[in-house]
């Protein structure tokens, strides 16, 4: 086997356009199947994720218009309650800003 043999298709998809760099962290297993894949199918890996990434991915979203978007925000509903802090420190702060506004 020459060594110019073993090397992956090169792609329309892969190359044409310019791509960001993600390292991703997979299981042995998975990694061992898209590997397996791309061997037999003699494209890259990331030829082989990117084509599975865009078979699951969720559909783009249509932009809402001007008119929608006021909408939701005025049937948007917010809470009559204070903001609620996990400190202590900071729920006693938030009470005496309160009680200040309250007795004006």
């Amino acid at each position: 086997m020459r060594p110019y043999e073993r090397l992956a298709k090169r792609t329309i998809m892969s190359y044409a356009a310019d791509m960001k760099s993600l390292t991703v962290r997979l299981p042995d297993a998975l990694a061992r199947r898209i590997e397996q894949e791309a061997t037999a199918r003699r494209v890259s890996k990331s030829n082989i994720v990117r084509e599975h990434l865009d078979q699951n991915a969720p559909p783009l979203l249509k932009s809402a218009g001007l008119r929608e978007i006021l909408e939701q925000s005025w049937a948007a509903t917010v809470s009559d309650q204070p903001a609620r802090f996990r400190s202590p420190k900071k729920q006693k702060l938030a009470a005496l800003i309160r009680a200040k506004k309250r007795s004006h």
